[in-house]
């Protein structure tokens, strides 16, 4: 399963909460409103702002849709390699 590494910039997020509408098992709103990686509903090291998951390919669109739907783009995603694949550079 491909990896990917999922990174929200809590100073950019407002939270909207658009990204936990769309995907709510990659992002959740912490006590200060701001969106955090969540890994498949399970927390192992509690509230992170950065989180590799490895992901099928249906997930991946899921958590580039949430990415997208973010109104101040707070959401970096990144593959493998290291190249960012949202927001489109």
């Amino acid at each position: 399963m491909p990896k990917i590494r999922v990174v929200v910039d809590p100073d950019l997020c407002i939270g909207a909460a658009s990204c936990v509408t769309i995907a709510p098992e990659t992002f959740q709103l912490n006590e200060e409103n701001k969106a955090w990686v969540f890994d498949h509903g399970t927390e192992p090291n509690g509230h992170t702002y950065e989180r590799w998951l490895e992901v099928t390919e249906e997930e991946k669109e899921n958590i580039m849709l949430g990415a997208q739907s973010c109104p101040t783009l707070a959401i970096f995603i990144f593959d493998e390699e290291g190249t960012q694949l949202f927001p489109e550079l």
